[in-house]
C-alpha cells in the first residue's frame, strides 16, 4: 500500500527537529529570521571560523545552527 502525500508530511511532523522549530517559532517569532540567517552564515564559514571570529563560544555557535536548522526544516514542512 503506496504511502499517500499526506501520510508522508504526517510523518516529517512526528520528529524531534520538526518540534523544536515549531517551539522555537512559535515562542520567538521576532528571531525566526535572525536564527535563519545566522545558521546559514554558520554554514557557510564553518563551525569553528564562525564562532572565532563572532567571538563566540563554539557550544553557543552550534546551538544556533541546530535551532537555525530546526526552523528551517518546521518552516519548509509546515508551508
Amino acid at each position: 500500500m503506496p504511502i499517500t502525500d499526506d501520510s508522508f508530511i504526517e510523518s516529517l511532523m512526528d520528529t524531534d527537529l520538526y518540534s523544536m522549530g515549531a517551539y522555537f517559532s512559535d515562542t520567538n517569532p521576532e528571531l525566526v529570521d535572525e536564527v535563519i540567517r545566522r545558521s546559514v552564515a554558520i554554514e557557510e564559514r564553518g563551525l569553528r571560523r564562525f564562532s572565532d571570529e563572532e567571538d563566540l563560544d563554539i557550544e553557543e555557535t552550534f546551538r544556533t545552527l541546530w535551532t537555525g536548522l530546526a526552523v528551517r526544516y518546521y518552516k519548509s514542512v509546515a508551508g
